[in-house]
């Protein structure tokens, strides 16, 4: 805590007269803070940019692999079918025939207040022989069915009320389900332990009386080219049938008396849009870049030339230049406004979707390949600026906060020297307060002793 003497001697304000003073002393650190602050703004706007740019370079990535802009559409002439498209579809349109749907295996028991055997130990045997024994608690069927499902065999099991026997109590079934639908799903459940089943002295729960397999674990199956000699059977655990073409999964929920037509079209519409997403990141970096260098001239004395942010940042301006050309120059010969894609006599990126729809519906191929192109162009160019590691964009970056890093330990070395004149102006202040106080105090010792000395005149009287 500083010490204040204001006025108690000089009359002088020290608290202001020391603000003063060390107002004029700070004015260099006040100088790096106003620095420090500009450059901190600078690298915020430098940030944004190279986020976008790195998106950019993530987008023609994307654009420039082949069939990188590729738009399908997925349609069936049933609503029992459905059409998913995934990457590596390609247009196609074929007819389906759907023989039957996959079913999940399903075993319900015979009824019984309780499992008749006690110790209750059941094992499961799945499709490919694997046997697991289980023993429950108690001879509950809820606790059997808790049993099964602890086991964790790809079995759920439920105790599931049937009704009440002749004295009033509750009966029940266990009902048994495959996790998964299918041939694979397949499984035998017994009355009795490992050996039992092994010995063939278990019994098959499904056969005793009043049991029954309520469903048998069956695979979905459909035909391709049904009725010809290339007639094709194809089988799923499922009933979505993966990859039925290339990148194609086709899912279906109900058997078909007549084929149903499957189709994966070009959708033209859609690849315009992505075309016009692509440029649209472009131009949204050339708008950024071109609002940061705008500099707005003092149109009068006394008003100031205010700079942009990337105003006379070679970098920036590089940066510009480079993907402008990405995106302009001809490819093979064949200007990319051909397709749509221009620049205008003030620098600005446009995009005619029309045109390019146009292109693409006279030669597809064409238009891919030379989006491609440019699309690589552009990937290259923003990857030389923003890769993380030696990105030019991501060096700027870097160069400007080690200048931030280095004008902040300047000022932390500005604010230890304020602090050490501000407590020295302190001391001399409170010395000059003690000074006069003695000079008075003096001053008064004096003007008293002079006081008391006997005049001249009362000496004569006497």
């Amino acid at each position: 805590m500083s010490l204040s003497l204001d006025g108690l001697v000089s009359g002088l304000k020290t608290t202001e007269v020391i603000k003063a003073l060390m107002d004029v002393h700070a004015i260099p650190r006040t100088l790096l803070k106003a620095k420090i602050d500009d450059k901190n703004v600078v690298m915020t706007q430098l940030r944004t940019l190279n986020t976008a740019v790195q998106n950019l370079a993530a987008a023609a990535e994307k654009a420039a692999a082949p069939g990188g802009l590729d738009r399908f559409t997925g349609s069936a002439s049933s609503e029992s079918v459905k059409v998913a498209l995934r990457t590596g579809a390609a247009p196609v349109s074929t007819d389906i025939v759907v023989d039957r749907l996959a079913q999940a295996h399903t075993v319900v028991s015979a009824s019984a207040t309780r499992w008749p055997a006690d110790p209750p130990v059941l094992t499961l045997e799945d499709s490919t022989g694997k046997r697991v024994q289980v023993q429950a608690d108690s001879t509950s069927m809820q606790d059997i069915a808790q049993a099964i499902n602890d086991a964790d065999t790809g079995v759920l099991a439920t105790a599931v009320p049937a009704g009440k026997d002749a004295d009033g109590t509750p009966v029940y079934r266990l009902q048994l389900r495959a996790e998964e639908s299918g041939e694979a799903g397949r499984f035998r459940v017994y009355a009795g332990d490992l050996a039992a089943v092994a010995a063939g002295t278990a019994t098959d729960v499904s056969a005793e009386p009043g049991a029954a397999v309520i469903a048998t674990g069956t695979d979905a199956q459909l035909r391709l080219w049904a009725g010809t000699a290339a007639e094709q059977v194809i089988t799923s655990s499922g009933n979505t049938f993966t990859d039925l073409f290339e990148g194609v999964d086709v899912t279906v929920s109900t058997v078909s008396t007549t084929p149903v037509t499957v189709t994966v079209a070009v959708d033209g519409e859609a690849r315009t849009k992505a075309s016009g997403e692509f440029i649209a990141l472009l131009t949204d970096i050339f708008t950024r870049i071109d609002n940061g260098s705008k500099a707005t001239v003092a149109a009068g004395q006394g008003e100031k030339t205010t700079l942009g942010v990337f105003t006379g940042d070679s970098t920036i301006r590089g940066l510009r230049t480079a993907l402008a050309d990405a995106v302009q120059h001809p490819v093979d010969g064949v200007s990319p406004s051909t397709i749509g894609i221009s620049t205008d006599m003030y620098g600005k990126l446009t995009f005619d979707e029309e045109k390019f729809s146009e292109a693409l519906a006279k030669d597809p191929a064409a238009v891919g390949a030379l989006f491609s192109a440019v699309a690589a162009r552009v990937e290259q160019t923003a990857t030389s600026y923003s890769d993380k590691y030696d990105g030019l964009l991501t060096s700027r970056i870097t160069g400007q906060e080690s200048e931030v890093k280095s004008l902040g330990e300047q000022m932390e070395r500005w604010d230890v020297r304020l602090a050490q004149r501000k407590a020295s102006l302190e001391r001399t202040y409170a010395r000059l307060e003690v000074m006069l106080s003695q000079m008075q105090s003096q001053s008064s010792y004096l003007a008293s002793q002079i006081n008391a000395l006997p005049s001249s005149r009362s000496g004569s009287d006497s």
